[in-house]
Order: structure tokens, then C-alpha cells, then sequence
């Protein structure tokens, strides 16, 4: 019955407190693409991938060249001459690949052309966000753009629902029991 009585005030405490904040949602990527600055960045990005792909692309032609025309070759090569053909090509198709990863990557060229470009638009927006939050007195700000909706992300949180630095502390005493 003690538990019984506890779990009723745990209950009635929890919607209240649920009830007692403000919260917003938002759709960052709504907000995003009615920037133009965000979309000029993302066009400037697709305009390099395609120069990068297009790269890529001869360096790939080159070794199916090599590789075709070796194959019309090779009954009449010796087997020295093959092997070092044969080494020469999978040499090109190595240094394909390597230079498609310096370039796609997730260290490459074009991820640090993206982190140059969307980056501060991003670190303004959110900026945004969280000032028209605390401005308007919102205490949580749930963006629902991520993931298609799966998931939602919490972009702003006053200091007052913060439990991490209690919890730190011990301040929160263990409510297994």
C-alpha cells in the first residue's frame, strides 16, 4: 500500500512538473532551407562534388583502359610482362580508390569544404534558436527534423531541468527502492 501511495505522488509530481515547462518545437531543417546563405553552401558543394566525382571518374577510365587493353594483350606478352601489367594496374586502381577517399571521405576535401560552409550557419541558427527561446521563456527546445522525425533532438535546456551536475554531486539519491 506504501508503494502503492508513493507511486500516485510520483505520478501527480511528474505531470506536473511535465506541465509546469514551456517547451518548443522546431523543424531545423525547415528554418535551414529557407536561408539562402544554407542553400548557396549546399549548391557550392554539390558543384564541387561533381568536379571531384568527375575526377575521380577519369582516374577510373584510365585503369579500365589499361586493364582492356592488357587483356588484348596478354597472349602475346611474356610472363614478366604480365605480372608487371598486371601490377601497374592494380597500382592505378589503388591510387583511384585512395584519391576517391581524399576527396569523399570522412576527412576529406569535400567534408571540410561542408564543415567550412554549413558549419557557422548552422552555430547561428542555433544561437538563434536558443536566445528566441530564453527571450520567449521556453525552457526546452525539441528540433523533430532529425531523422526524418525517428528521433528528436533537445537543441536548447534552461539550467533548471539540468540534473547532470546534481547527479555529480550525489544530490540525486538512488529511487530504486
Amino acid at each position: 500500500m506504501k508503494r502503492m501511495i508513493l507511486a500516485l505522488v510520483a505520478m501527480v509530481l511528474s505531470v506536473a512538473a511535465v506541465s509546469a515547462q514551456n517547451y518548443m518545437v522546431v523543424d531545423s531543417e525547415k528554418v535551414f532551407k529557407s536561408l539562402s546563405a544554407y542553400n548557396n553552401a549546399l549548391t557550392q558543394i554539390e558543384n564541387l562534388s561533381e568536379q571531384y566525382q568527375a575526377k575521380v571518374d577519369a582516374q577510373y577510365q584510365e585503369v579500365e583502359r589499361l586493364y582492356n587493353s592488357y587483356i588484348q594483350q596478354r597472349a602475346s606478352l611474356s610472363e614478366a610482362t604480365r605480372q608487371q601489367r598486371e601490377q601497374m594496374i592494380l597500382q592505378k586502381e589503388q591510387e583511384a580508390a585512395e584519391y576517391q577517399e581524399s576527396l569523399f571521405g570522412t576527412e576529406g576535401e569535400l567534408m571540410k569544404k561542408r564543415m567550412a560552409l554549413i558549419q557557422p550557419i548552422q552555430q547561428r541558427v542555433f544561437s538563434a534558436i536558443e536566445s528566441f527561446s530564453k527571450q520567449y521563456g521556453y525552457d526546452l527546445v525539441i528540433d523533430t527534423c532529425v531523422n526524418k522525425g525517428d528521433i528528436s533532438v533537445v537543441k536548447y535546456a534552461a539550467g533548471i531541468y539540468g540534473w547532470t551536475a546534481k547527479a555529480g554531486k550525489g544530490e540525486v539519491k538512488n529511487c530504486t527502492n
